[in-house]
């Protein structure tokens, strides 16, 4: 992993120590990486933040889909829910990533998030319309590469590959919620080649993804039945995005998302507790 840039070091606890914890971890990064070890305590709560700003990026594109069948009217009762549980999860996550004292440089990333997801936030609370579905998709993928900087300074805090296995689980997430959101996007009158090749590319990112993960050293008999279970969900979320996006093929597109997204997340938290057992 490259040399690990001070200005991303957090301190990781938020009580009286928290002080001490920022020392610590600037020595950390500015030393040889075994210089210093990371306490149980760091191992955790760094393992926690790199999957809550992953799932940040998903969450931004589960937004977006959601808002977007609603426009399109699938699924309407279920998708308000999953609209609602959406925004209650992003908030959660944020609230939760503000509690740590992190130095100005993480904060700002943080902050950056936070503004956001307000942004969007509001958006979708706005009556469902074609240009709003647009102007929603923009806005998530802002709030995508926002969460994605934030991910990316935590994981480099780390000096793990473990880290890094995080990240590319986390990112399974975000890859099932985009490409299901274009999907939608098509459905919805913008089709262009733009959204077509990334829709390809995310699900050839997300196969390419889940051999890397498995074939980790750090991926046990647990991980991979987990991974087992994600690749037989992901043929059939494939063959639905493979429909002619009418009113079946949204539904097919709503229903297998969600249950890839499930899937793609309890893996991330297996690699979190993988991470939180290696790193020190």
């Amino acid at each position: 992993m490259n040399d690990i840039d001070t200005t991303l070091i957090a301190p990781i606890v938020c009580c009286s120590n928290s002080r001490r914890t920022a020392v610590r971890l600037l020595v950390m990064a500015m030393c040889a990486p075994a210089a210093v070890s990371l306490t149980a305590q760091e191992r955790m709560a760094i393992a926690t933040a790199i999957n809550r700003t992953a799932k940040l990026r998903a969450l931004s594109q589960r937004m977006a889909k959601a808002y977007g069948q609603l426009y399109l009217k699938t699924l309407p009762e279920r998708t308000r829910e999953v609209l609602q549980q959406t925004r209650q999860q992003v908030q959660a996550g944020l609230a939760e990533l503000e509690r740590q004292s992190w130095p100005k440089e993480v904060g700002r990333y943080i902050a950056d998030v936070h503004a956001s997801a307000a942004k969007l936030d509001a958006m979708v609370e706005t009556p469902v319309s074609k240009d709003g579905f647009l102007a929603v998709s923009l806005q998530s993928n802002q709030m995508l590469m926002q969460a994605n900087t934030a991910t990316e300074a935590f994981e480099k805090l780390t000096q793990s590959q473990t880290a890094r296995l995080v990240n590319v689980a986390g990112r399974q997430r975000m890859l099932s919620q985009r490409v299901a959101k274009n999907y939608t996007l098509i459905a919805a009158g913008f089709d262009s080649r733009e959204v077509r090749e990334q829709m390809a590319g995310d699900l050839g990112l997300f196969q390419v993804s889940l051999k890397q993960l498995a074939d980790a050293p750090i991926t046990t008999t647990h991980i991979r039945m987990a991974l087992e279970l994600g690749q037989a969900q992901f043929v059939f979320f494939d063959a639905a995005i493979k429909r002619q996006p009418d009113a079946r093929g949204l539904e097919d597109v709503a229903t297998t998302s969600e249950r890839l997204l499930q899937l793609t997340d309890e893996l991330t938290g297996l690699y979190e507790t993988a991470l939180q057992s290696v790193i020190g």
